[in-house]
């Protein structure tokens, strides 16, 4: 079974009318994948421990934000309004992405159905991005047994400024971002590899680009791990993206990413990433992709680890 990580919170703070956020996006998905009764498990976080946190921001930071005194212009640059249960639940996201990289050591393959908020960075937030799950997740996974190296494979349509600049002085994490190169943020730090992409890239283009660059990225850091950013943004409907992928071409990102893992018997950690649509309903079926695409490779990825 594939292990999904969800918390019906991860849909349930407030937002003013109108919001880009597509905050109903997680509920749908959860719901969907739960009525095509697929080989999945599902499985609950909790949420995450102050010092996992403190250990990748700068903790007068952490406090402001916990406590709610945050200066108003630096929650602007987060997008968000200050709350509770956004605090809540954004604890609980970091939760279940370090519960992810867990089940992924155990089984091979887990996935988070939120994730990727790759643009926090040490003492301020961007973006819809509180604190960097994925820098926490890298974190957590190298104090597992037999992980010295994780690789963040990042395909969002966004640069990964806030992994980018949090890795920098990590040797043992491996940063890759795939993004469109005119896009959001304006500035961006430099990753351990980055492939920009021109607007309007289409299937072909962006795979022939990104997948051989991810085969020579496997071969030279041969990483213990692979945190997986699966964002649908790249999707040429996508409201904020500006790339040209199908639904199809996401499919074959996807495939194409687990099945390189599989073959090298790397564990993958996935988050879902970003996507983002007036209509949230038109989101589900391109992050759907991943967990078909992750259950099209999962029986041949587990046998391969128990095998090794």
């Amino acid at each position: 079974m594939l292990p999904l990580i969800y918390h019906p919170i991860y849909s349930d703070f407030p937002l003013p009318e109108g919001h880009r956020y597509p905050l109903q996006k997680y509920r749908l998905l959860f719901e969907r994948l739960q009525a095509l009764a697929l080989p999945v498990a599902f499985c609950q976080p909790t949420t995450a421990q102050r010092e996992i946190i403190d250990a990748v921001h700068d903790p007068a930071y952490v406090s402001q934000l916990l406590e709610g005194s945050l200066p108003l212009v630096k929650m602007r640059r987060i997008g968000f309004p200050w709350s509770e249960s956004l605090i809540k639940r954004s604890l609980t996201s970091l939760g279940g992405t370090t519960l992810t990289v867990d089940q992924a050591l155990r089984t091979g393959l887990a996935i988070h159905l939120t994730g990727g908020y790759h643009h926090a960075h040490y003492d301020f937030g961007s973006g819809f991005c509180l604190f960097n799950d994925l820098m926490i997740a890298a974190r957590h996974a190298l104090t597992q047994p037999g992980i010295e190296t994780v690789m963040i494979v990042d395909c969002d349509v966004h640069h990964g400024d806030g992994t980018a600049a949090l890795a920098s002085s990590h040797p043992d994490i491996v940063t890759f971002s795939v993004h469109c190169e005119k896009n959001f943020p304006s500035r961006k730090p430099a990753s351990t590899l980055d492939l920009p992409l021109p607007i309007g890239t289409q299937d072909s283009d962006y795979l022939d680009a990104f997948l051989p660059l991810l085969d020579l990225a496997l071969a030279q850091h041969r990483p213990d791990m692979v945190i997986y950013d699966a964002g649908v943004d790249v999707h040429t409907d996508d409201a904020l993206g500006y790339l040209s992928l199908t639904t199809e071409g996401i499919f074959q990102r996807d495939a194409g990413v687990l099945s390189r893992c599989a073959a090298h018997q790397i564990p993958v950690a996935a988050v879902i990433g970003g996507g983002y649509h007036d209509t949230h309903e038109q989101l589900i079926p391109l992050h759907e992709q991943l967990i078909q695409a992750a259950i099209t490779h999962f029986p041949d990825f587990s046998a391969s680890l128990e095998a090794s």
